[in-house]
């Protein structure tokens, strides 16, 4: 099989099998991966991977309060009694800066189900420290902030989606003050604006080295108090509930399960937002928290969304390395501690263990080049020297500023020993952000209609190849409120079923299998958890090879069968839901996604970097778009758990 890319204009078509290319003059083709496709009506078959590539031009710390975020009022109606389903005009999934910001925009048009997997404040939002980037200074232009988010993005960046997200930050970063998020000021009384790598300009807004916290704190307190928005935290969403309109996949919610009362829960709305964030678990380390198992951007490609882009995975270049801490944490992190970009930002220097600077051998920009380059050179230093580890030095500017700005990161060292302001501080690269993920038009839509996505679960061509410093939260911001005028238009032309909760079987919680065999498929599945990570980070790593990447391939699909097998062997059943089997089963497809990707990049660019192609190659500045398909004997992370219903004509 082979799949196509036409050419036109770069908005979403429902109905069609593909997005159509700017300015393309003829179809590029590429081959798909080798698996048997069934026709879209048979829905029983799992969605597959098919690879393309797409005509340029489409598109740490927990929150503490005195305050415990509870689950609100839910009684719109008897429908929201506990086990069944819960109708709402809107339903989101994830409690970040995009959830949250979207919620509070449509809540003004209809009740909004905010659905977490965790406690709502538990985000990447929330563990984002740098800031947010925005042109708010004289001496900035909007052309500006696009010519370095391109250039960072190594030019694979859809520069309509950058003027749209450069143009409209600024007011988006307005409301946010409105809202009553507290952002630094100088001396001046103006905001005072950082700069970070990559950056022309100081555009940097923050509070201090915690602005993704206090944007949270802010959002959910707005939520907090609007009666139209209801929180289910602690709610796993296992898979988007979709049915067949001819050639249309179209979605009417979302099944869930209570992860503190082991019930299961679906919800019913006519729009549903992703904003679940990326997949940093599949990695060892990361500085995303522990929910960020590539939930959403698997409940999509499950559901027939176009993926894009997925080798393009960012590892921040400078989490804090616990090993060169003078005092190690006694318990393994969950997630890695990062130190912002802001540090080299205000001057911080890279220095290998034998104190030699050595960002200026690989790039005139030094310190201030974009991630990419410098995890690739700590990457380099660290193999050269057969280190653990490198140094970031702050320590020779004055100790007041250094504990103003980034008061949070020496909180954290001085705990284990470390005084940044004399001393240097341990860090290695940890995967960061997806620049890839559920591919989006202008307005957050997708090609599965009434499904809208936000922030790092999204693919909108802002970042391209490689996400500039502090445009994550800004896209989150831009796209959140571009996506509610859609979602209410779709809305209002809807009607909601309350029939509609019957057309598909439930998932079944794993109860029956006694506690010693759940027990027993828990710990296995911790155990392929960790080796699944082991083999993406020893194979599809900082630097690549058409070798290692097929090895990675073959060593996870033997893993995943094995896996499964023992699943099944084990009583347990294709619908049957569990948290750790559930997050494994998101990794699983959302590390396949990765490899494939990678696989079909044969240059390199921005964040993907191979061996054996180690240019940029021009013919090659093509986003990677990965279509549905369904392959015949699908694994249980590829395929949804419920038949898709097929709507009658």
């Amino acid at each position: 099989m082979m799949t196509s890319i036409a050419p036109g204009n770069s908005k979403l078509h429902f109905g069609e099998t593909f997005y159509r290319g700017q300015g393309c003059k003829q179809p590029y083709w590429v081959s798909s991966v080798a698996v048997p496709r069934c026709t879209q009506k048979d829905l029983s078959s799992s969605y597959g991977v098919s690879k393309a590539f797409w005509i340029n031009g489409l598109q740490n710390l927990h929150l503490h309060t005195n305050q415990k975020w509870k689950p609100r009022r839910t009684s719109i109606s008897s429908s929201l009694r506990d086990g069944s389903a819960k109708y709402f005009d809107f339903a989101v999934i994830g409690s970040g800066v995009a959830g949250l910001r979207y919620a509070l925009e449509v809540a003004r048009h209809g009740t909004v189900a905010v659905i977490t997997k965790a406690e709502p404040h538990e985000s990447n939002t929330n563990y984002a420290q740098g800031g947010v980037s925005a042109v708010l200074c004289p001496s900035d232009s909007v052309e500006s902030h696009m010519h370095d988010t391109i250039v960072a993005g190594a030019y694979l960046c859809d520069e309509e989606i950058v003027k749209v997200v450069c143009t409209e930050g600024p007011d988006r970063i307005r409301e946010l003050i409105a809202m009553g998020a507290s952002f630094d000021h100088g001396e001046d009384g103006n905001l005072h604006l950082a700069r970070e790598g990559g950056h022309s300009h100081h555009r940097i807004v923050h509070a201090a080295d915690m602005t993704g916290r206090e944007i949270e704190r802010a959002l959910l307190e707005a939520v907090d108090k609007d009666p139209n928005i209801f929180m289910f935290e602690h709610h796993f969403a296992v898979d988007l509930l979709t049915s067949q309109d001819g050639s249309d996949t179209i979605c009417y919610g979302v099944d869930t399960f209570n992860t503190a009362t082991q019930e299961v829960v679906r919800f019913i709305s006519t729009v549903i937002l992703l904003a679940s964030g990326g997949a940093g678990h599949i990695y060892p380390t990361t500085t995303n928290p522990p929910v960020a198992t590539g939930d959403g951007i698997a409940m999509a490609h499950r559901a027939q969304a176009v993926i894009s882009n997925m080798e393009f995975v960012q590892f921040h270049p400078t989490a804090l390395a616990d090993e060169g801490l003078p005092i190690r944490p006694t318990n393994a992190r969950e997630n890695a501690f990062l130190i912002t970009e802001a540090v080299r930002g205000d001057g911080g220097i890279l220095y290998n263990l034998g104190m030699e600077r050595f960002m200026p051998f690989y790039d005139d920009r030094a310190e201030l080049a974009p991630r990419d380059v410098v995890a690739r050179s700590i990457d380099d230093q660290l193999k050269k020297r057969i280190d653990r580890y490198v140094l970031l030095d702050i320590s020779h500017k004055p100790r007041q500023k250094v504990l103003a700005h980034f008061p949070n990161i020496a909180a954290e060292c001085l705990r284990h020993g470390l005084d940044i302001t004399k001393q240097p501080i341990p860090v290695v690269p940890a995967a960061h952000y997806m620049c890839g993920g559920v591919r989006a038009g202008l307005q957050g839509e997708t090609n599965v209609r009434g499904l809208y996505v936000a922030g790092e679960v999204a693919c909108t061509g802002l970042h391209g190849a490689n996400r500039l410093a502090s445009n994550s939260l800004l896209e989150a911001l831009v796209f959140a409120r571009r996506a509610v005028q859609p979602s209410v238009d779709h809305m209002k032309s809807s009607n909601i079923d309350h029939s509609a909760s019957d057309a598909w079987p439930k998932p079944v919680m794993p109860i029956a299998l006694g506690s010693a065999v759940l027990n027993n498929i828990i710990y296995r599945t911790r155990e392929v958890r960790k080796e699944l990570q082991s083999i993406m980070w020893k194979y599809v790593g900082i630097v690549r090879s058409t070798t290692r990447l097929k090895t990675a391939e073959k060593k996870i699909g033997e893993l995943e069968l094995e896996w499964e097998s023992f699943l099944f062997q084990n009583g347990w059943e294709p619908t049957m839901v569990g948290l750790e089997a559930c997050e494994m089963r998101n990794l699983f497809c959302c590390a396949k996604l990765v490899v494939s990707s990678a696989l079909a990049r044969q240059e390199s660019r921005g964040l993907h970097y191979t061996v054996d192609f180690p240019f940029v190659v021009e013919s090659e500045r093509l986003p990677t778009v990965i279509f549905p398909g369904s392959p015949v004997n699908g694994t249980w992370s590829s395929r949804q758990l419920h038949r898709p219903q097929v709507c009658s004509t």
